[in-house]
């Protein structure tokens, strides 16, 4: 896929992987991180990334859980693998044809 073709992918779902990642951070507290640059849960940068990366290379939504890799923080400490359901996240949303 040329560059070209994947930042326009990326801007047509940019909007619809945020919407989704904010309906899954509902309720978890903000990451506990001292270090933390935002009031975010951790894993949602994971998250958003690794949904946003399956949507330009499948062209749909995942299906059932998958799990988020291990991350890590600016620091270089480990942050753990999450289980996240995208049934419950996406059943009631669509991809545009355009």
């Amino acid at each position: 896929m040329n560059t070209d073709n994947r930042s326009q992918l990326e801007a047509r779902y940019r909007p619809l992987v945020e919407e989704v990642v904010e309906q899954w951070a509902i309720d978890k507290p903000p990451n506990p991180s001292p270090a933390a640059t935002s009031s975010k849960p951790s894993g949602y940068f994971r998250l958003t990334n690794w949904l946003l990366d399956y949507l330009v290379a499948n062209g749909e939504f995942p299906k059932g859980v998958h799990m988020m890799p291990e991350g890590r923080d600016r620091f270089g400490q480990l942050e753990p693998s999450f289980p996240v359901d995208f049934d419950s996240l996406t059943s009631d949303r669509a991809l545009s044809e355009h």
